[in-house]
């Protein structure tokens, strides 16, 4: 947790205006917060805080790559990121997620930490397929050519329809047709 000591940031006794602070993160980064989706990487976060009497606007902007695994080679490879993110601080009497990007803090909080706020703007920019840069374009080539996997019933019900008189249909189908009006 050492690690994150450098993403605290004082917030009591601000002044009423915008702050702007730096942080450059690499792999240490990934280990103090101990999870497993990412295990290296190297990035810089530029964050503007506009301070109000009723509440923090942080803007973030988190630029540099993450090393992921792939799931098809299970290969490490560098995912570019470069992303721009806002979340809005309001103070309250209680801490609580209002929504995805607003949150409450009490009044009295002396700091907060941006490290984990860090961390899940980069996760969530993450593909959910994580691909070596190689298999993209066989992915997309896939796409491309419409492979079908599932049909409905729709072509099956032309072909009965096609069918010709003289072929036995059975007659529990055929009880079927008479109720769609179509003998």
């Amino acid at each position: 947790m050492k690690a994150l000591t450098q993403y605290d940031i004082g917030i009591y006794g601000l002044k009423d205006k915008q702050y702007v602070y730096n942080f450059e993160s690499g792999r240490e980064f990934f280990e103090a917060l101990e999870q497993e989706l990412i295990e290296n990487g190297h990035f810089t976060t530029h964050l503007t805080i506009d301070k109000s009497t009723t509440m923090l606007i942080l803007n973030f902007s988190i630029a540099g790559v993450v090393e992921l695994v792939c799931d098809r080679s299970l290969e490490v490879f560098e995912e570019p990121i470069d992303l721009t993110e806002k979340l809005i601080l309001k103070f309250g009497d209680h801490d609580e997620i209002l929504a995805e990007d607003i949150e409450l803090i009490r009044h009295e909080t002396v700091k907060i930490n941006v490290a984990q706020y860090i961390f899940d703007f980069i996760a969530l920019s993450l593909p959910m397929k994580k691909l070596h840069p190689r298999f993209r374009n066989e992915e997309n080539e896939d796409e491309e050519e419409g492979i079908l996997v599932y049909q409905s019933g729709e072509e099956s019900e032309t072909k009965a329809a096609d069918t010709p008189d003289n072929e036995a249909i059975d007659p529990r189908w055929a009880a079927l047709q008479k109720l769609k009006g179509k003998e």
